[in-house]
């Protein structure tokens, strides 16, 4: 007895010890199968992956100017009536020319969170600076959407009730109460110096916090009144997902601020997801739900169930707002797979604004579960080829409601979405894949037809821009893993590569430049496969295989601890314990 002991605690030693890259090996880490993922072609056809940062750019370039010339433009302009703050704010059309807006409408008040802090958030990501911005601060200006008058003390959609009524789902409809805050967090991230977004930040988790007490556990319910602190009902359905939000900021919140309050009322509200019986995914929220699900996992030692959120985010099986999901299919010759919506609205319905921001938390996601690079590798794949026919200059003309009027995108504002079949009764004749958008129904007789084309869903670009990165493989991607994991702990620049081809293919791994030598560690097969590298490396990938690439400094000192193995004081694999069992 005496004897296995010291033998335990020899090994037990070794195992923390230091040690150098080659004597790393674990095992190859299984990958888990999603049938939704699985039933998406291999490769999609056309393929066109276009450069995602490039129109991230070339927006933010377009559209942040009020000396745009032509018909319906510009698409920006100063809201001074001060809500909430004695400062004037951004408003930012929503469509193009809709008649609810602009200056000249509404006071100039009627403007939404979802495109100004998508626009913000977006460029911030593809390394564009909107806190010093040709002299504006455009982050600073978002503090208005705090809405503090009417007692909420949350970031909502607009700025006052005075609005709300006219679109979006402002005190009534519950993703559009929680997704700003979201948002806004994201964005606190990126500019930590902004004067006051420390304590806007802290008066939301609050919020957020006393919201899950109240809840206890029972998230269905339409919308919550933070000011009031009591659940809603109305003629909406019950949106119990909602609980991924909640969980996603309170978790971002305990990282910012460290309050263990906020971590249980993270767990609490991933619990109360969880713990539902059937898939309640109604907007954008539930991939958020398998990001912190994975996360707390890797972190916190918990045991959330990953693949049943995920499945019930691809899986377009929601019983709340009918089949929400991700489409699957090729349409007159086009894979449309891979972009978010209702998969039976019309035959399926996607949403350009819903694709993009679906890989803010799926994309990070692998960090901290490398089981499921395989299946994000290769919705991702698929989600950055079909989103292009979004915009009028990728789709041919004859898929388009109104091609005649493309020219006044500018190149860089996409149509709202893309149906099988026209929700209009005179585009019904045009085929599928068909690129429309919702916006002459919101002001029936007032909205013009380029209201279809979707200034809210284009602000999101930059988050495809800045986590996709072409390579000399035509249809195998670099996908940036730490470009939208928001409030995490010190990491090295790790990338997810997908092959979709049917045999091994050798890629060009893009390297930063500043990183000097650097070994190569692959967490999917739990092994180093480079060492001494710098500016470019070749990896060869395994047939219909991925591969998390994380950038490890040269002759970086090794070791494991509880389950994860670190490279110095930054952990590199967050499963290499399980890898060894």
């Amino acid at each position: 007895m005496f004897r296995n002991s010291i033998f335990l605690f020899i090994a037990g030693l070794w195992l923390v010890s230091c040690f150098k890259s080659p004597a790393i090996q674990g095992t190859a880490v299984a990958q888990r199968r999603l049938p939704r993922i699985d039933s998406m072609a291999q490769l999609p056809q056309p393929l066109n992956v276009i450069d995602w940062r490039m129109m991230a750019e070339a927006y933010d370039s377009t559209v942040y100017d009020f000396k745009a010339q032509g018909e319906y433009w510009p698409l920006i302009w100063m809201d001074s009536t001060n809500k909430n703050f004695d400062q004037p704010t951004l408003g930012l059309y929503t469509a193009m020319g809709d008649a609810r807006q602009g200056l000249q409408n509404n006071k100039g008040m009627f403007h939404e969170s979802l495109a100004t802090m998508g626009g913000v958030l977006g460029a911030t990501l593809v390394g564009i600076d909107k806190q010093n911005q040709d002299g504006m601060n455009y982050v600073g200006m978002l503090r208005n959407y705090f809405n503090k008058d009417n007692g909420w003390n949350i970031m909502m959609n607009n700025t006052a009730p005075e609005v709300a009524l006219l679109g979006g789902g402002y005190g009534r409809d519950w993703w559009y109460d929680v997704y700003p805050n979201m948002l806004f967090y994201a964005i606190c991230d990126r500019y930590p110096d902004e004067a006051g977004f420390d304590t806007l930040a802290y008066r939301i988790a609050e919020q957020f916090y006393r919201a899950d007490s109240v809840l206890a556990g029972n998230y269905s319910h339409t919308f919550f009144d933070y000011a009031r602190l009591k659940p809603e009902s109305n003629w909406i359905c019950a949106q119990e997902d909602a609980a991924a939000g909640h969980a996603w900021v309170l978790y971002a919140a305990y990282r910012k601020f460290g309050d263990r309050r906020y971590l249980e009322a993270a767990q609490r509200a991933q619990r109360a997801l969880e713990s539902q019986p059937e898939n309640r995914f109604y907007e954008i929220l539930m991939p958020y739900g398998a990001y912190t699900a994975a996360r707390m996992n890797a972190e916190q030692s918990t045991d959330f169930d990953v693949q049943k959120i995920l499945e019930w985010t691809f899986n377009g099986t929601s019983v709340c707002r009918k089949g929400w999901g991700v489409l699957v299919g090729q349409w007159n010759g086009f894979d449309i797979s891979g972009i978010v919506g209702s998969t039976v609205d019309h035959g399926g319905y996607g949403f350009l604004m819903n694709t993009f921001d679906t890989a803010i938390p799926l994309v990070p996601m692998v960090r901290y579960d490398q089981s499921y690079a395989t299946a994000i590798g290769k919705w991702m794949l698929h989600a950055a080829n079909a989103a292009r026919l979004f915009y009028p200059q990728y789709i041919p003309a004859g898929h388009q409601t109104i091609p005649q009027l493309a020219s006044v995108t500018k190149g860089v504002i996409g149509y709202e979405g893309l149906v099988k079949e026209s929700t209009f009764d005179r585009y019904k004749h045009i085929p599928a894949p068909l690129a429309q958008g919702d916006g002459p129904n919101w002001v029936p007789g007032k909205n013009p037809d380029v209201s279809q084309f979707s200034v809210y869903g284009s602000a999101h670009a930059g988050v495809f821009g800045s986590i996709i990165h072409r390579t000399d493989v035509e249809g195998i991607l670099q996908l940036d893993l730490l470009a939208t994991d928001f409030f995490r702990d010190r990491a090295y620049p790790t990338y997810l590569c997908y092959n979709p081809y049917g045999e091994n293919r050798e890629v060009t791994l893009s390297l930063p430049p500043e990183s000097g030598a650097v070994d190569l560690y692959d967490a999917v097969q739990a092994r180093f496969i480079a060492h001494n590298v710098s500016g470019k490396a070749k990896v060869r990938l395994l047939p219909e295989g991925a591969a998390v690439l994380v950038v490890v400094p040269t002759g970086a000192e090794l070791r494991q601890e509880n389950g994860k193995l670190l490279a110095g004081d930054v952990v590199i694999d967050y499963r290499f314990g399980e890898a060894l069992q």
